[in-house]
């Protein structure tokens, strides 16, 4: 399992969410490359990072953000938020983005991710945001008809690297992972995924090491580890130790 710190990207500052509510915006550090050394630093092995901003504007809006955490780390980096059309999805792969999120196009043009996951092999994921089951859309401002379930199983088979479900009321209010929904999604698709959405506490990630998780690829922290609830040291020494014990 690997641990991704979240950087969320607002006016070129990371910030945190409630609830994907932009009114309900809290600065942590105006400097993202600085922060996202400071993950490396701590021992994290791959970022995720959204631009907020471009998930509501249907286009980047924070590269010069996203240039600068570049420009800083050596670990990769997966990026979502207004990537709609393969123009933008390859100018980020060119710039040295690991792994590109599509949200809102999955939904609104599957194609586009079934086309970038063929020429671009595992460096497309998706992004399933769920509000009551249903997945959101345009920065979580609208709600589709479909269900996470039936958005992950329209790629089966495309080669998606990775879908990163969020459950929305979960999201920035430190309440725990909602784990039950997460794994119905990772039971019904052979396409790993990647848990987000409230994660508060080591307890946390210690559930997400049980038995009945192992499935999961991984999970987000942002909120937890910027206002210290989540001990950077204590939770990667934990999933190290976890993943020792399951070569022996």
């Amino acid at each position: 399992m690997i641990l991704f710190p979240a950087i969320d990207l607002k006016e070129g500052e990371c910030v945190r969410l409630v609830h994907g509510d932009m009114d309900r915006a809290t600065v942590f550090n105006i400097d993202p490359p600085a922060q996202a050394r400071d993950f490396e630093d701590q021992g994290f092995e791959y970022l995720h990072v959204v631009d907020l901003d471009g998930a509501f504007a249907g286009r980047p809006m924070n590269a010069k953000a996203v240039d600068g955490i570049l420009s800083k780390v050596k670990m990769p980096v997966q990026l979502g938020g207004g990537i709609r059309d393969m123009r933008t999805i390859e100018g980020w792969l060119d710039k040295g983005i690991s792994r590109v999120i599509i949200g809102t196009a999955a939904v609104k043009d599957p194609d586009l991710v079934r086309e970038a996951s063929r020429l671009h092999k595992g460096k497309i994921a998706v992004g399933i945001d769920a509000r009551a089951g249903l997945v959101a859309v345009d920065g979580w401002a609208k709600t589709s008809q479909i269900t996470a379930k039936e958005l992950g199983r329209r790629f089966e088979d495309v080669g998606v690297a990775a879908i990163i479900y969020t459950d929305i009321s979960r999201d920035g209010d430190l309440k725990g992972l909602n784990i039950e929904s997460t794994l119905e999604l990772a039971e019904a698709v052979s396409i790993p995924v990647i848990a987000s959405g409230g994660l508060a506490s080591l307890e946390d990630v210690k559930r997400l090491l049980q038995p009945d998780c192992h499935r999961l690829a991984g999970a987000i922290s942002g909120r937890a580890l910027y206002d210290g609830r989540l001990n950077p040291s204590e939770a990667l020494s934990l999933i190290r130790a976890h993943r020792e014990s399951l070569r022996a």
